[in-house]
């Protein structure tokens, strides 16, 4: 079995990377940099207990945020707040007013987001050739 990913590797159509590795510090952790990311703009920001990050909203570009670490409230400009932990995920128009709070007083989080305009182009997947299932050996999933 291959070891576990953690600084960024590049092969041939493809980069891998451990959030942890891109950064020991708070703020900004450049995945778009780290993996050559060129289609949309994507980055994993770190911020400490208690932290809250300041109101902010954009011209053009819509967000999506994924905590990936922790639990956070995003409050909008309209005066509500929701509480996402590990694995929630929250999409924000560009002009919405957002921020973030670390909910823990002890531990750190980290969220993902990933920001773009007109960057969906439709349900485009197909299998190489030769191949007839998109399911590994294991088969389709239950559930």
């Amino acid at each position: 079995m291959a070891d576990e990913v953690r600084e960024p590797v590049r092969g041939d159509g493809y980069a891998v990377a451990n959030i942890d590795a891109l950064g020991d510090r708070y703020g900004f952790r450049k995945i778009r940099r780290s993996l050559d990311v060129t289609a949309f703009g994507i980055n994993a920001i770190a911020i400490p207990p208690g932290y809250e990050t300041g109101r902010h909203l954009h011209e053009e570009q819509e967000e999506t945020y994924f905590v990936h670490r922790g639990t956070v409230a995003i409050e909008f400009g309209d005066g509500s707040s929701h509480v996402l932990g590990a694995g929630g995920v929250a999409r924000v128009d560009a002009s919405t007013i957002r921020k973030i709070r670390n909910l823990s007083s002890e531990e750190d989080a980290i969220y993902v987001i990933v920001g773009g305009k007109d960057g969906y182009v439709g349900r485009d997947g197909k299998l190489p050739e030769g191949e007839t299932s998109r399911f590994g050996s294991a088969g389709e999933p239950a559930g």
